[in-house]
C-alpha cells in the first residue's frame, strides 16, 4: 500500500462470513461481498474506480484477499 490516500483496512471473516472494513481507522460496515466493500468505500468519499478490480494497492485485506468470503 501507498502512503498518500486513505488507509482501508478489511478484516478476516466473522463466524456469519462478514469482514469489517475500516477506512482511517474508523468501522465503515461489514461486507458480505466485494459490492459491499466498494460501496463502502464510495459512502466514504472514495472514487469505487479508484479500487478496482479488489483495490489492489488501496486496501489491505487481511485474513485472505478479495475472494475469501463465508466461514472462517
Amino acid at each position: 500500500m501507498t502512503g498518500d490516500g486513505p488507509h482501508v483496512v478489511v478484516r478476516p471473516p466473522d463466524e456469519h462470513g462478514g469482514r469489517r472494513v475500516h477506512v482511517d481507522g474508523r468501522s465503515v460496515g461489514i461486507a458480505l461481498g466485494p459490492a459491499d466493500v466498494l460501496e463502502f468505500l464510495r459512502r466514504a468519499g472514495i472514487d469505487p474506480d479508484e479500487a478496482a478490480p479488489y483495490g489492489e494497492g488501496l486496501i489491505d485485506w487481511q485474513g485472505g484477499g478479495p475472494a475469501e468470503w463465508g466461514r472462517h
